[in-house]
């Protein structure tokens, strides 16, 4: 983040806009909407200043800038066309480390305006960092229509009960449950189609029926997909953002982890070849003695939980330990990568069939049926296979597969870093030696690969035309 999200209470504080102008006038009307005694600077006002002016809204100083001005203001911002003043109010500010902001020049802003939805008491803000004001804008439209306005009743509301519901709930987090229950429930519709008596009422029974220290939890078993942000599910999403605790992997990218209530507690327990945070009885105990806590849990996974994912055996150990949970698919990483990478599983010329296997090796072997995997006319996806690639290799072509049978690897498929690397059987390795990709890597074999180069769509700041991505 360039600049960090804050909102400050500028009530009675006078606060100092140089300039009187259209632009200084917009900013105005904001430290008027939050409260504050706004003392204008300038020569000259336009014609809604002049306005604010006569109400008795704003003072007014008819003059140009001088530095003693800003000595008593509590933030300024400086809106004149020009720019020798703007540095001069910048540099005076900073100098008595007064917070200030120079309209459209970010480099001299110690804060900046975003734009704003305002359902108050409820205000949502949205900011590029002074990159591109107007995207903030569009985004600003965007949230605007899913924000209804009934929303700041809600908050209106919620205030009113805050020292009841506190009364009754002295666990923090059993406020929050309570919450989180009562303003997706039905008092939240009534706010929002005006009937606020009845909301009351319901708030009233919600409270009074409430059992204060749930002695069960609730485990979510979340597939996070595999790594673009973009395709995790709303129902994801949602368990996400309510959770107490986040139980994760290693192959979870960072920002569908960034996606978990900020203030939930995040527990590791990735594994790789020989190193294991956790062992995996371990992991499914800590999930039954975290939800016996009475906590909600995401066992948050990279992938689908239900494809090598191991989450049968979690939910296994859930369900005979009388622990609540759910389980939420996601796009595996065989179809996630496939699709990033143009290259179709299936394909009426080249496979009617496809099989996902794990290349992980155990005790020195993979225990696959080789036989099948050569049949013709399918797709092989080995997940987890990077190490064992030569061992694919030579069982493959063991069982009569040509060496000329395209391959391709995909690197950290669907994020901004994939990159795919394709070649044949013969040759492989050579490009493994030489480009060295890293996990995760899936592996897909079959002729489908053959359409990779045609039907590549998705681009990244390692694109070909780049030259950083090797596809040979």
């Amino acid at each position: 983040m360039d600049f960090l999200p804050i909102f400050l209470d500028v009530k009675e504080k006078t606060c100092l806009v140089i300039g009187g102008g259209e632009v200084a006038a917009r900013k105005v009307t904001l430290l008027l909407k939050a409260h504050s005694r706004v003392r204008v600077i300038s020569p000259e006002l336009c014609t809604t200043l002049q306005r604010l002016v006569d109400k008795g809204e704003i003072e007014h100083i008819e003059r140009v800038y001088r530095d003693e001005d800003i000595t008593d203001g509590y933030l300024v911002i400086a809106a004149t066309s020009n720019r020798a003043i703007n540095r001069q109010v910048y540099d005076k500010a900073i100098a008595l480390r007064i917070p200030v902001n120079v309209v459209d020049q970010p480099e001299l802003c110690t804060f900046i305006f975003p734009s704003i939805i305002d359902r108050s008491p409820v205000v949502a803000a949205v900011s590029t960092g002074g990159a591109s004001p107007v995207l903030a804008r569009l985004i600003r439209s965007r949230l605007e229509s899913l924000i209804p306005a009934g929303y700041g009743r809600l908050a209106e509301l919620a205030n009113r009960f805050r020292d009841k519901v506190k009364a009754k709930f002295t666990k923090p987090s059993d406020r929050r449950i309570f919450w989180e229950k009562v303003l997706s429930s039905g008092v939240a519709e009534r706010v929002f189609s005006g009937h606020m008596e009845e909301a009351d009422a319901a708030m009233e029974r919600a409270l009074k029926s409430a059992t204060p220290g749930a002695t069960m939890g609730e485990v979510y078993l979340v597939g996070g997909g595999p790594g673009d942000p973009d395709l995790v599910s709303f129902r994801a999403l949602r368990l996400m953002q309510q959770a107490d605790v986040v139980v994760y992997d290693r192959l979870v990218a960072q920002p569908i982890l960034e996606m978990t209530r900020r203030d939930a507690e995040r527990i590791y327990v990735g594994k790789e070849r020989d190193q294991h945070a956790m062992r995996q009885e371990e992991i499914n105990q800590l999930l039954v003695d975290l939800a016996k806590e009475g906590k909600r849990v995401v066992r948050l996974k990279g992938g689908d939980p239900f494809i090598f994912g191991r989450g049968g055996e979690e939910i296994d150990t859930l369900s005979a330990e009388g622990v609540p949970f759910q389980v939420v698919p996601a796009v595996t990483a065989a179809s996630g990568c496939a699709a990033y990478s143009g290259i179709p599983l299936t394909h009426r010329d080249y496979a009617q069939s496809v099989t996902f296997v794990t290349g992980h090796l155990k005790d020195g072997s993979m225990n696959l049926n080789w036989k099948q995997l050569a049949h013709p006319h399918q797709t092989i996806v080995f997940y987890m296979g990077l190490l064992g690639l030569p061992v694919i290799v030579r069982e493959l072509t063991a069982q009569g597969v040509s060496p000329e049978m395209p391959i391709a690897l995909v690197q950290q498929g669907t994020t901004e870093h994939q990159r795919v690397f394709t070649g044949t059987l013969a040759n492989i390795q050579e490009i493994v030696e030489r480009e060295k990709p890293k996990p995760p890597t899936l592996i897909i074999v079959g002729d489908v690969v053959q359409l990779h180069e045609k039907l590549s769509w998705f681009k990244t700041p390692l694109s070909p035309q780049q030259g950083a991505t090797l596809d040979t």
